[in-house]
């Protein structure tokens, strides 16, 4: 059995987090987050040390993502039930020891079972949105679930200049064990920081608390429908950013690893859509967001088949995609904490399930689509997933009216 804790049935105060608490859910959640991104503007310089082929570089972010969607199931529903502040230190300690682990692997199997394990332990970052959910007041929830997911927006993107940096100054290796050093300390800031919560009785078995999760997206239609949204816009976003590293690192551009990384900050524009996407959300905008972020979406593959021709149109096109995902990302999130706010720990991590399938699709298919077709055909598929994304928000039916 698992104990159940008052932090997702008991009403959060009226002022919800501070400001402070709030920018260190976003700091903690951007930083775990970045761990499933630090691979990509690395594939190329892993594959020759551990003697990958062309056309599996994809596996390092495959098995990442992997283990990312297994800790989305088993992990995060946990905070529905247990202390959360405890729940989130206890993941965000043992996330550290896996980074660490990647840091000293010397073969691949150690490398990519580490990596899974990071992935896994990585969930914390939806931890962290589901508990600042359940503090905020219901007037001010998307707008602090925005303010979280600007954190984890400007982690993923960071993500790849930090490890790119890193990497030509210091090797590999030096980002995977720096990172366990800054999760050991944010570690000790949410321990301080974020709110006791005292234990009842125990109430639910764990494998009832799965079975919850399951149950949950099979009645409600709103979560089944963004949960789509979500596999496909994070296939689009993993298209571009796990196989961009390829054209960039190989003649005539042949960039470094700080030059590739690089290009992460043009898309840290897309933190800027988190915040307003929330408050759209709260004044009853969710719908016609969604749509919007998704036909920007589509038209962001018309500059980024332009990649190998000029630099700027990868600029422009990581910008409006990374907007439009954004976008669509929090807008679902807060929509479907509002259908049921008791169990925003099982239907966030049952949604981020299908985040970590599209993210891993992507990663799969643009690095093996790359050996075989080279990058139009990237960008065929990167547009193929935003399409097929519009067109499921095109027939489905408005239910986050409610």
């Amino acid at each position: 059995m698992v104990t159940e804790c008052p932090a997702s049935t008991a009403p959060p105060a009226a002022a919800g987090p501070s400001r402070a608490t709030t920018a260190l859910f976003a700091v903690a959640a951007g930083t775990a987050v970045a761990n499933v991104y630090f691979a990509h503007p690395l594939l190329a310089t892993l594959g020759r040390e551990f003697g990958m082929a062309p056309g599996t570089l994809g596996v390092m972010v495959t098995a990442t993502q992997l283990g990312y969607g297994l800790g989305l199931f088993l992990l995060v529903p946990l905070g529905d039930v247990l202390d959360r502040r405890r729940l989130v230190t206890t993941q965000s300690l043992m996330l550290a020891a896996a980074l660490a682990a990647v840091g000293a692997a010397a073969h691949l199997p150690v490398l990519l079972a580490s990596a899974a394990a990071v992935g896994f332990l990585a969930v914390v970052t939806q931890s962290l949105v589901a508990y600042a959910a359940a503090l905020a007041p219901a007037d001010r929830r998307g707008r602090v679930v925005g303010q979280v997911t600007s954190g984890i927006v400007v982690g993923i993107l960071l993500a790849r200049t930090v490890s790119g940096v890193l990497a030509d100054l210091a090797g590999w290796r030096a980002v995977y064990l720096a990172s366990a050093a800054v999760t050991l300390l944010l570690t000790l800031a949410l321990r301080h920081a974020l709110p006791r919560r005292a234990a009842i009785p125990p109430r639910m078995r764990y494998r009832d608390l799965l079975r919850s999760t399951v149950a949950l997206f099979r009645h409600e239609r709103v979560l089944r429908t963004r949960a789509l949204l979500a596999l496909l816009i994070f296939a689009s976003f993993s298209t571009l950013w796990s196989g961009v590293a390829l054209p960039l690192s190989a003649p005539p551009l042949s960039l470094s690893h700080t030059a590739i990384g690089a290009f992460g900050l043009a898309g840290v524009a897309g933190a800027l859509a988190a915040a307003p996407a929330g408050r759209l959300h709260d004044r009853g905008h969710a719908r016609a967001t969604t749509g919007a972020a998704l036909l920007l979406l589509a038209l962001s593959w018309v500059p980024l088949a332009f990649t190998r021709q000029s630099l700027w149109a990868l600029a422009i096109g990581a910008v409006l995609l990374d907007l439009a995902v954004q976008a669509v990302h929090v807008t679902s999130q807060s929509i479907i904490y509002a259908h049921r706010p008791a169990a925003g720990g099982r239907v966030i991590g049952g949604y981020m399930i299908f985040y970590s399938i599209g993210s891993a699709v992507g990663a799969w298919a643009s690095t093996t689509l790359y050996a075989a077709a080279g990058w139009g055909a990237v960008c065929l598929l990167g547009a193929a997933f935003s399409l097929l994304a519009l067109m499921v928000w095109a027939v489905g039916r408005p239910e986050e009216r409610r």
